[in-house]
Parts: structure tokens; C-alpha cells; sequence
């Protein structure tokens, strides 16, 4: 069995008793990022469970940090206006520089900095990561990135965006997965230099947001391992992020199920309580035997990443396993309270348009399929 890390399941279920449902509840109607919450978080170094203790953080693994993630959303909170600083994490830990990590780190780790966007997706390449079109162009000391990205997260709130970018044209290189590179940009500097963001509204409130860049000049120094090496190392940070996001989807689906119990236990109809039906009953077990199941999956994903061997496949698969049963669990709770489920005030349906997101990015469900048909099944590539 792996650890349970419940002293920090317990703590953090503490900080987010301070922010109930009316909180998150006036944040969505007002489409305002949790700043508090955030806050709140960093001061208590949550979000730098994976940095490194000398620069400042708690040394601990992605087991930690799906433990952090997955009592959030089981307390009925929402880590995705945050967890991006855990899992970027992978990539500039073992990809940075020295001189980039003391430059970073320590700042992130004390929460003076945040390092919260990842520039990956386009609109015209979409999962199709190889084809990006963003270009990062040397010039003497800097490199001028010019292109567009979309549905990347937080850039308004982050102080850092990670980004890739090609530096070889696509037809220059031997390997499609070749001539990318990663670079740390200074939101702080890069706004109205040369980047301009432009809101996105969507069903969630979720901060999103569409970037276009003009020729804006990062420098060299801030160019992440080597050039041209940009789309493995970003590996690092999909896996984490997988395995984290399928941890967020876990404590999901156990806020449903919670939620769903208890109420088919008080609701009254027909004189007795609706729970007593096994037509009620069922859906809800259900629900919980397939989040039981998902999250051994995540364990495993998370116990792989951490002894540092592949886990690709496990990743993957864990980040479908938990999406699945968080959208299912969703899904019925709504079932169960009836139009109730609907009432903003029950929370409910704030909560099922969140974790709903996590059958589409990030990596939609058929991404994942196609990937363990063909990379651990071994069927041919139908693209």
C-alpha cells in the first residue's frame, strides 16, 4: 500500500473548511479568480510540495501532491486555479539550470511568484502538438517568439508561463517531436511588449485565456535545457499533470458521492427517505466502487512517477479512470437531488461544470485511448 499521507489530507481539509460553497459559489458569478484561496494555499506551502527543500520547498513527491489536490476537491474547493504550479514543476526541475532554479524557486516556493501558465495548446494544431506554429527565432541575446496560443489557464494571475515554441521549422528536423523548444517568459514584462492576452470566456469559471505573441524577445538565458529538446521535456510535466488532474477528479467524485448520500438519506418523498430505493441506492454505490477503482490507478500512476520509471500508460490511464468516475459520480448526484441539483445553491452543478472539463483537456479521453491502443497494445497509428 502506498501512503496515505493523511496529515495532509487533514490540514488541508482545515484550510478549506475556511472557504465554503458561497465563496466559490460568489466567485463564479462574479468570474473572479480565488485569489484568497491561492493565497491561502501558498502561505502554507502547499503548492511547493514538489520543490526541492533547499530552494525552499517541501521536497516531497507527486504522491504528496495528488494527496494536496485530491482533499481539495473532496472538501468541495476547486485546484485548478493553482495546480498548474505543481505539475510545470517537473520540467524546469529537471530541465532548468542551476541559475534558473535559484532564480525561480524560492520565490515560487515562498509564493511571491507565481508560476501558474503552460503555453502549449494552439488553435490550429490543437493536440497535435507537433505542429505548432509558434516559432522562437535567435537574436543575439534573445530569441523572438511570434504566434498564438489558446486555452491556456491563469496567464492573468501568473507572474511565469512556461512555453514551447519551435525553433527548427517542422520540415528541418529528422523527428516530428524534434526542433521544439521550452522557455521561461516574464509575464510581468512580456504584456504589452509583444504579448497581448485576450479572455476566454467558457461554461466554467476557469480563467482562460488566448495569447498572441509579436515578435516578443525572450532572452536567451531564459531558454529551459537544451534548443530543439523543448516536446520531451515537456513529457515531464504532462505526466504529473495527468496524474494530478486525475487526483482533482478523484476527490470530485467523492464530493459527489458525499453529496449524493447524504441526501438520498434526508430526502423525504412518499413518506420515507428516497434512499430506501434501490433505484437510488444502486447508481450511488456504483459510483463509488468505479472512484475506488480509479483511484488505485492514481496511486500506482503516482508511485511510478515518484520512483522515477515510465508511467506514461499509467498516467494516462489513471487520468481516464478518475474522469470517468467523477463525471459518472456527477452525473447521478444531479440524479439524486432532482431539480435541486440544478440550484446553484446546493453547489452541484458548479461542481459537475468543473470536473465535466477534465473528459476534454487536459488530453481528451480519445487522445488517451488511441494512445494505449497504439503504444501499449501495439495497433497501428491511424495518424
Amino acid at each position: 500500500m502506498t501512503t496515505d499521507f493523511s496529515d495532509i489530507r487533514d490540514a488541508v481539509a482545515r484550510l478549506c473548511a475556511e472557504f465554503p460553497g458561497r465563496y466559490w459559489r460568489d466567485k463564479d458569478r462574479a468570474r473572479e479568480y480565488p485569489t484568497e484561496f491561492v493565497e491561502a494555499l501558498s502561505a502554507a506551502g502547499y503548492l511547493a510540495v514538489l520543490i526541492p527543500e533547499q530552494y525552499g520547498g517541501s521536497g516531497l513527491g507527486v504522491g504528496a501532491a495528488s494527496a494536496v489536490l485530491e482533499e481539495i476537491h473532496k472538501s468541495g474547493c476547486n485546484g485548478a486555479a493553482c495546480h498548474a504550479q505543481m505539475y510545470t514543476m517537473g520540467t524546469l526541475l529537471k530541465h532548468g539550470s542551476e541559475a534558473q532554479k535559484r532564480a525561480y524557486l524560492p520565490a515560487i516556493a515562498g509564493g511571491t511568484l507565481r508560476l501558474q501558465a503552460f503555453g502549449v495548446t494552439e488553435p490550429t494544431s490543437g493536440t497535435d502538438t507537433t505542429r505548432l506554429r509558434t516559432t522562437a527565432v535567435r537574436d543575439g541575446d534573445v530569441y523572438r517568439v511570434s504566434g498564438q496560443k489558446v486555452f491556456i489557464s491563469r496567464t492573468e494571475y501568473s507572474d511565469l508561463m512556461l512555453l514551447l515554441a519551435r525553433t527548427t521549422p517542422r520540415e528541418q528536423v529528422a523527428k516530428p517531436t524534434d526542433g521544439m523548444s521550452v522557455f521561461i517568459v516574464d509575464l510581468r514584462e512580456a504584456v504589452g511588449r509583444g504579448l497581448t492576452i485576450k479572455q476566454i470566456a467558457t461554461m466554467m469559471n476557469h480563467a482562460t485565456t488566448e495569447l498572441f505573441f509579436d515578435n516578443l524577445a525572450v532572452p536567451a538565458a531564459n531558454l529551459v535545457g537544451v534548443e530543439g529538446k523543448g516536446f520531451g521535456y515537456i513529457l515531464d510535466s504532462m505526466n504529473a499533470e495527468r496524474i494530478l488532474i486525475a487526483s482533482e477528479c478523484i476527490g470530485d467524485a467523492r464530493w459527489f458521492v458525499a453529496k449524493a448520500t447524504a441526501y438520498a438519506k434526508e430526502r423525504q418523498v412518499f413518506g420515507r427517505a428516497i434512499g430506501e430505493n434501490q433505484g437510488i441506492q444502486f447508481p450511488i454505490a456504483r459510483c463509488h466502487v468505479q472512484t475506488e477503482a480509479a483511484a488505485l490507478m492514481v496511486a500506482k500512476a503516482a508511485a511510478l512517477f515518484d520512483a522515477g520509471e515510465k508511467c506514461g500508460a499509467e498516467a494516462n490511464m489513471a487520468k481516464m479512470l478518475a474522469a470517468d468516475a467523477s463525471k459518472e459520480a456527477g452525473d447521478v448526484c444531479i440524479q439524486t437531488h432532482g431539480g435541486y441539483g440544478f440550484a446553484e445553491e446546493y453547489d452541484v452543478e458548479r461542481k459537475f461544470r468543473e470536473t465535466r472539463l477534465y473528459q476534454v483537456a487536459p488530453v481528451s479521453t480519445n487522445l488517451i485511448l488511441s494512445y494505449v491502443a497504439t503504444h501499449v497494445l501495439g495497433m497501428p497509428k491511424s495518424f
